[in-house]
């Protein structure tokens, strides 16, 4: 059995970091996936526009150590981006006693291309990043088809 999560949005925010009392360092983002949105019959209609009316879900995503901070270092708001990963689901009581429940992504891909959805659009440009071992390999600049996306 396999737990494998593949999410295809725009990030919300720029990515924030942290690090954990043992130094583990944990980067978070928000990611955005859109999917048409649909009437009582499930049909899906047009907006004021004529373009596609849409309902947008909001995944918190988190990265640990050297993808985190790749990621960190690389990625920003608006940002056209595939996470590959795992669900994992929490549950903790706050601090009036109420049990609540979370779910996350981790991100556990060690490859990262990271592009801007406004300037590479143009430009079919991206930036490839290389993550092993949480060490940086390196950074090259690869033309990309129309699709390109960023992967991590």
């Amino acid at each position: 059995m396999t737990n494998t999560v593949l999410l295809v949005g725009n990030l919300g925010t720029d990515p924030e970091t942290r690090s954990t009392r043992g130094e583990t360092r944990v980067t978070t983002l928000s990611l955005g996936t859109s999917r048409p949105k649909r009437d009582q019959e499930g049909k899906t209609f047009k907006d004021a526009n004529g373009y596609t009316a849409k309902e947008t879900e909001w995944h918190r995503i988190t990265c640990f150590n050297g993808l985190g901070k790749t990621v960190a270092q690389y990625a920003t708001k608006g940002m056209l981006v595939s996470v590959r990963g795992r669900i994992h689901y929490s549950k903790w009581t706050d601090r009036e006693g109420v049990e609540r429940y979370g779910c996350e992504i981790i991100a556990d891909c060690d490859d990262l291309s990271v592009r801007s959805a406004n300037r590479a659009a143009s430009a079919g440009v991206a930036l490839r990043v290389g993550v092993t071992n949480g060490q940086r390999r390196s950074v090259t600049r690869t033309a990309l088809a129309w699709t390109a996306r960023t992967i991590f």
